[in-house]
């Protein structure tokens, strides 16, 4: 499975903003969510293939998100890497225990960013 939807969530609209821009670049479809309750509603109906899934958000929380979104048999295969500027290991341990694939601490670089989703592209594609 290759991905070719993401589904970006984040409360900061420079954050989705730059992050949109960057991986529409690459060529890959990308959805916003500002909140969780609409992270849950968008990746339900339009099943991105990685999730990238800030932790303070509204509504609910990016752990929680997570932890629904891998409980449902539509979404639990989606790729999920939690973005946080909370860069305690316990946040870290969190983001695993909700069902996390990846854990990326904020800020970070837009290179790394994308070096992680061409790998992990490149992962899904060859499973």
């Amino acid at each position: 499975m290759m991905i070719k939807k993401v589904l970006v969530v984040d409360d900061e609209p420079f954050i989705t903003r730059s992050v949109e821009f960057l991986l529409r670049n690459e060529g890959y479809e990308v959805l916003i969510a500002y909140s969780g309750q609409e992270a849950l509603d968008i990746a339900t109906q339009e099943l991105p293939q990685l999730i990238l899934l800030d932790v303070m958000i509204p509504e609910i929380n990016g752990y929680e998100v997570c932890k629904r979104l891998k409980a449902q048999p539509e979404t639990k295969s989606a790729y999920i890497m939690i973005l946080t500027a909370r860069g305690e290991r316990i946040e870290e341990q969190h983001a695993y225990e909700s069902g996390a694939d990846e854990f990326l601490q904020k800020p970070f670089s837009p290179r790394k960013l994308l070096a992680r989703v061409r790998a992990i592209s490149d992962q899904l594609s060859q499973n």
